[in-house]
């Protein structure tokens, strides 16, 4: 079975979303610590980035039935969703300005060289 482009754009896709999602979860709890609003579960709920990280959540979720329901194999699609780690890296460094060191970057590459084994088919 050959996995559809259209499935793997889906699921690169969903990782980006998954990374936003993560950056909203903790941007939204340092302005939540930050402003003093305590820390009680509603300060929490109430917070906008936090919500919308939720919401990219739900995206993920979504994309990866829609990626699913076109055709492909778990064993090709799912390692592309590890994309997330690097793109976390990314936000963080233009967001945080946290620094990616060459030990990340080689990382990174393990990360891209291991989807494409993954993917591999004879």
């Amino acid at each position: 079975m050959q996995t559809p482009l259209a499935s793997i754009f889906l699921f690169l896709l969903a990782s980006l979303f998954g990374a936003v999602g993560q950056f909203l979860y903790k941007s939204g709890t340092e302005q939540v610590t930050s402003h003093g609003q305590g820390t009680s579960v509603l300060s929490y709920v109430a917070n906008w980035r936090i919500l919308v990280g939720v919401v990219c959540y739900i995206a993920v979720m979504v994309l990866f039935v829609a990626a699913f329901k076109r055709g492909g194999e778990l064993r090709v699609l799912y390692p592309i969703y590890a994309t997330t780690f690097i793109w976390a890296a990314l936000i963080g460094l233009f967001a945080y300005g946290t620094n990616i060191s060459l030990v990340n970057i080689f990382g990174m590459i393990l990360l891209i060289l291991g989807m494409f084994l993954m993917g591999w088919t004879r």
